[in-house]
């Protein structure tokens, strides 16, 4: 029988191995280059775990700033299905043509 009393157990540790390894890779893939796994690693929890939250809070940002640019009435050629919508293409004018 394992003791919680030390903090991880058979039935958690493999959880938090996971999450581990799962925040590590967030902050390598969406750290844009400035992290490298080994420094996340061995990088102090507590900061580990803000880098993560700040990167994780910049993002849902960047998301509702799309949201919010793509429901003022802007439309763009690629639909929210991943088809080109030829409708959106602007018009030519002879002007354009020069």
């Amino acid at each position: 029988m394992d003791s919680s009393f030390f903090g991880l157990t058979s039935d958690t540790a493999p959880k938090y191995r996971v999450d581990l390894f799962r925040q590590i890779h967030e902050i390598v893939f969406y750290g844009n280059g400035g992290y490298s796994w080994a420094d996340i690693y061995n990088m102090p929890r507590w900061l580990r775990l803000f880098t993560f939250k700040e990167i994780e809070n910049h993002m849902k940002r960047q998301k509702e700033q799309y949201d919010n640019a793509s429901s003022n009435g802007s439309s763009t050629v690629v639909g929210p299905d991943g088809k080109i919508n030829p409708n959106n293409f602007p018009t030519p004018t002879k002007s354009s043509y020069k």
